[in-house]
């Protein structure tokens, strides 16, 4: 790992240990998906074996498989369909918290629980900080049936709200399709400007094979950033 790899790492688990200062005893936890979000389930396996009383939901099959390694009690959210925070990471976030997440390719997942939570706390390094949406692809979840069609549509309702850029089926190992833990594909769109998000998240619910997108908005209530400047807590502005 070089250098400059360790150092994001550090920043990583920074913004991990400040989060976990979040938690409290008897809490429900949704456990995020990503390089990001690994060092927080590790935080919570460390408390949890200090004797810390949680129960969490995974939101990827990779998420789960870590907790369990690390003795996190795990529960559904059919189970427990209301949480009391969730903590994940992002592939960007703006400065009215407004994400793009799903490179992690959980993005539905991670959607739905993070809208069963009553709180959702994103960990990032502050490369993910960016004024306008668009500096990483917008993923989007689709269905394998009439692929072509539906991205062909995509395309054409993102240009209709201010969005042009390549739109890419995301690949998987052995040169086939990624597949999500849901069974459906990823489409990565390189949009260079989102300049209103809400606009784009609108006009992508009216594409039929569309299954979910990686715009997160009005869903985080606080940003934990780290950097070469210490911790930042970064809360929306109606908080």
């Amino acid at each position: 790992m070089s250098e400059s790899a360790r150092t994001i790492e550090g920043y990583k688990a920074a913004a991990a240990r400040a989060a976990i200062e979040l938690v409290q005893p008897g809490m429900r936890l949704g456990l995020g998906t990503g390089s990001t979000a690994a060092p927080f389930v590790e935080e919570v396996g460390a408390r949890v074996r200090d004797g810390l009383n949680v129960i969490c939901v995974p939101t990827s099959e990779a998420t789960r498989a870590h907790a369990e390694a690390l003795g996190i009690p795990l529960t559904t959210l059919d189970e427990t369909p209301h949480l009391d925070l969730t903590v994940d990471g992002a592939d960007e976030i703006d400065d009215q918290l407004r994400l793009i997440k799903g490179g992690g390719g959980a993005l539905l997942r991670e959607k739905i629980v993070a809208t069963a939570s009553e709180r959702m706390v994103v960990i990032a390094d502050d490369r993910k900080l960016s004024r306008t949406l668009g500096s990483h692809p917008l993923p989007i979840e689709v269905v394998r049936f009439g692929l072509k069609a539906t991205v062909q549509l995509i395309q054409a309702l993102s240009a209709e709200a201010g969005c042009e850029g390549e739109i890419r089926l995301r690949p998987g190992e052995g040169g086939r399709p990624f597949v999500t833990d849901q069974g459906n594909l990823i489409v990565d769109c390189a949009f260079p400007k989102i300049a209103e998000p809400e606009v784009l998240a609108f006009a992508l619910t009216r594409v039929p094979g569309v299954v979910e997108h990686g715009l997160f908005l009005g869903l985080c209530d606080m940003a934990i950033v780290a950097g070469a400047n210490g911790v930042q807590v970064l809360k929306h502005p109606s908080a």
